[in-house]
């Protein structure tokens, strides 16, 4: 995603990003590097993440760019206040991904630009094959495919959505380290979820399950597909709505019979 800004002509004076803190904080402060004089929005819904953002990001009280640097704050940016929008390895997390679409749309001023990633279809496959031969339910829930997102910006109000993808396979020597790898990635929104908690015997047998019927390298390590979308698109011109009704006038129509009788513009 960084990459893709040196493509963009136009630099944003303020932008905003979606959970850094899950995005990280590290491309956080990469992108205030690249775009030193603009304003920062730091959108966060978790008050204890907003603190680690905060503190990991804050100017020292003896720096400068305490009292020079751009202007940082936290929370939704006011309708059409940003040209950009950044949001990394959000989208597949949340449980109206529309409603978060709404979100990017309206913070973004015409002719901004959103900049966004999150996992695709194809995510997990080794696990899940694994469930699957367990007969137990899916690890997550189904992940969106790049073009259905596409339709979603569309719908949203975005123009010119760009979709590209790629697959990244992750190896681990354990189950364990597997394991805990998951559990830092995300959240399961599958609606079949185990409601409780799950007990240790549960974890005994699914670390056994992994490491039985995973699929391995050929060296032996376990592991996990990762397909990642990136996406890009614009905030346009907002259209006049067409009405479910036109009036023509008797004399326009006439007008516009004659013309095509004799093929005259």
């Amino acid at each position: 995603m960084r990459e893709r800004l040196d493509l963009i002509v136009l630099k944003p004076q303020a932008w905003a990003d979606w959970e850094p803190w899950r995005g990280g904080v590290q491309a956080h402060q990469a992108l205030r590097a690249y775009y030193p004089q603009a304003a920062v929005w730091q959108v966060l819904a978790q008050a204890e993440e907003a603190r680690q953002v905060q503190a990991q990001t804050a100017a020292a009280w003896w720096q400068p760019a305490r009292w020079t640097g751009p202007k940082i704050q936290q929370g939704l940016p006011p309708a059409g206040a940003v040209q950009m929008a950044w949001a990394n390895m959000l989208l597949h997390q949340v449980a109206d991904p529309q409603a978060l679409i709404g979100q990017w749309h309206r913070a973004l001023a015409v002719d901004g630009f959103l900049m966004f990633s999150c996992l695709g279809p194809d995510t997990l496959r080794e696990l899940r094959a694994v469930h699957a031969a367990m007969d137990w339910p899916a690890p997550t829930h189904e992940f969106t495919d790049m073009h259905d997102w596409g339709d979603m910006l569309v719908q949203a109000g975005f123009a010119e959505p760009v979709m590209d993808m790629e697959r990244i396979t992750l190896t681990f020597e354990t189950p364990e380290r597997l394991l805990q790898e998951l559990r830092g990635l995300g959240r399961n929104l599958h609606s079949g979820r185990f409601a409780g908690l799950r007990g240790r015997d549960w974890q005994r047998r699914w670390l056994q399950a992994v490491a039985e019927q995973g699929e391995r390298d050929p060296v032996g390590r376990l592991k996990l597909t990762f397909e990642v979308i990136y996406g890009h698109a614009l905030r346009p011109q907002a259209r006049s709505k067409m009405l479910p009704e036109s009036q023509i006038g008797l004399d326009d129509m006439r007008q516009m019979l004659a013309q095509g009788r004799t093929g005259q513009p």
